[in-house]
């Protein structure tokens, strides 16, 4: 439900996204996920992903399809953490059509906090931590 999202962004679709069957592609949805999730990392958490010592790795991500949308509706992301550890992190999504409450996809996507010359896990950095904390859901 729309109550249990934390954060939210708007989506617009685009002309490219629609695949020969008229809707937005599954793999767009990945992307989604990966554009929401990154542009709260860099503008709410205050991740450097030029220079951090600390990157965060895709280790796993899975999305469950419930209906379409299609270009030109706009898609808006919910976004929540399931699970905070040591170095790794939960991401829970949702998407729905602009201004509606049926969802069209829920996925989730987990990063591994690693050092970015070694690329062994690290303990995700303090202020990340403590601005994640706001996302987190029982």
């Amino acid at each position: 439900m729309r109550e249990d999202y934390r954060h939210w962004r708007r989506i617009p679709t685009r002309w490219h996204d629609n695949d020969v069957y008229g809707h937005v592609n599954n793999v767009v949805h990945y992307a989604f996920m990966d554009t929401v999730i990154n542009t709260w990392l860099i503008g709410e958490g205050g991740l450097d992903i030029h220079r951090g010592r600390a990157i965060g790795l895709c280790v796993e991500s899975h999305c469950n399809y419930r209906s379409s949308v299609a270009f030109p509706e706009a898609v808006d992301a919910g976004l929540r953490i399931g699970h905070l550890g040591r170095s790794s992190v939960r991401y829970e999504l949702g998407f729905y059509p602009e201004g509606r409450d049926d969802v069209v996809a829920e996925g989730h996507f987990v990063h591994v906090f690693v050092d970015r010359e070694t690329r062994k896990p690290v303990e995700i950095p303090v202020d990340l931590r403590g601005a994640m904390a706001g996302l987190v859901v029982a």
